[in-house]
C-alpha cells in the first residue's frame, strides 16, 4: 500500500469514528427525553398540592424499567369502579397502628399502610402485624420531607430506597413494598422513575380527610362524603400525633361505605 493510500484510509477511519460518536451522543440525549413528562415545573407544583398528576392517568406513562410498574400516579382500585382504597400514612405507631388495625379487622377491610422508614425499623412487630393481616405496604420515605421535590435526585433516591429497605427488613419473610407515596404529594418525574424501577407504584390520593390536623371526627367523616366523588383513594393517618379522631372517623366511614354498597380494595399497581 502506498503512502497516499494509507493517508486516505486513515482519513476515512477518522470520519467514520466521528460519525459514530455523534450518533451515540444524539441517541443518549434522546433516550433521556420522556414524552410522558410535563414540560412545566408548575405542573409538579400541582402534584405536590393534591397528590394528583392529570397528564399521567392510571396505567399511563412509560413503565418503570426493569420492573414493568408504571410511573403514573395510581388512584383507581383493583376492586373495580365502585371500590374504595383506604390508605394510612406516617406510621407505624405503637399506640395508634394497633387501634387502626382493630377497626379494619372489625369491618373486614384491607388497607395500604404508607410507612416512614425509621418508624418501621423501630417497630418491626407492627410491620409484621400489618403484613400478617393481609394489608399492603407503601414507602413514605425516610424523613417525610415535603420539600424533597426541590432536592437533588440523589437525595430523593436515598429517601425512597433507604426507606424501602428498612420497611422490607422490618416486615421480614420476603415481604415487599408495593407502593411509593411522596410526602405531601411532592412527586417528581425522577422520584416516580426511581420508585417504579424498584417495583413500587407511585400512589396518590383523591380524598384528603385533613385528619392530621384533628378537625374533629365529624369533619373527617364529612370530608370523605363530600370528596369521594373526586376518586376512590382516601387518605388517613396512624402516625404524627394523637389519632383518636382518625380511629373513630375510620370506623364511621367504613360503616357508611358499607351502607353505600361501596367495597374496598387496593390501588392498581400495573397497567391494564
Amino acid at each position: 500500500m502506498t503512502r497516499t493510500q494509507k493517508d486516505l484510509l486513515r482519513t476515512r477511519l477518522a470520519v467514520a469514528a466521528s460519525a459514530a460518536a455523534v450518533a451515540a451522543t444524539v441517541w443518549g440525549v434522546t433516550s433521556l427525553l420522556d414524552p410522558h413528562e410535563p414540560a412545566s415545573p408548575a405542573h409538579e407544583n400541582v402534584a405536590r398540592r393534591t397528590g394528583d398528576e392529570p397528564p399521567a392517568p392510571d396505567g399511563a406513562g412509560a413503565p418503570g424499567a426493569p420492573s414493568g410498574i408504571p410511573e403514573g400516579i395510581a388512584h383507581a382500585s383493583e376492586g373495580g369502579a365502585n371500590a374504595v382504597n383506604i390508605t394510612i400514612d406516617d406510621g407505624p405507631d405503637p399506640r395508634w397502628t394497633p387501634k387502626v388495625l382493630d377497626v379494619l379487622a372489625e369491618h373486614d377491610v384491607k388497607a395500604v399502610f404508607c410507612m416512614i422508614g425509621p418508624q418501621a425499623k423501630a417497630h418491626p412487630d407492627l410491620v409484621k402485624e400489618v403484613v400478617a393481616a393481609g394489608h399492603r405496604l407503601c414507602d413514605h420515605t425516610m424523613d417525610h420531607d415535603t420539600g424533597m421535590a426541590k432536592k437533588p435526585v440523589a437525595y430523593q433516591q436515598a429517601q425512597i430506597l433507604d426507606a424501602r429497605r428498612l420497611i422490607e427488613e422490618a416486615a421480614g419473610a420476603g415481604a415487599k413494598v408495593d407502593y411509593y407515596r411522596a410526602p405531601g404529594g411532592a412527586f417528581t418525574p425522577e422520584s416516580r422513575r426511581i420508585a417504579a424501577a424498584a417495583g413500587m407504584r407511585p400512589l396518590g390520593w383523591n380524598v384528603d380527610t385533613k385528619d392530621f390536623g384533628r378537625p374533629g371526627t365529624a369533619a373527617i367523616v364529612d370530608a370523605v362524603k363530600k370528596q369521594l366523588g373526586n376518586g376512590p383513594t382516601i387518605l388517613f393517618h396512624d402516625g404524627g400525633g394523637d389519632r383518636t379522631q382518625t380511629v373513630a372517623a375510620l370506623d364511621q366511614v367504613l360503616d357508611w361505605l358499607h351502607e353505600q354498597g361501596r367495597p374496598t380494595g387496593f390501588p392498581v399497581r400495573t397497567a391494564p
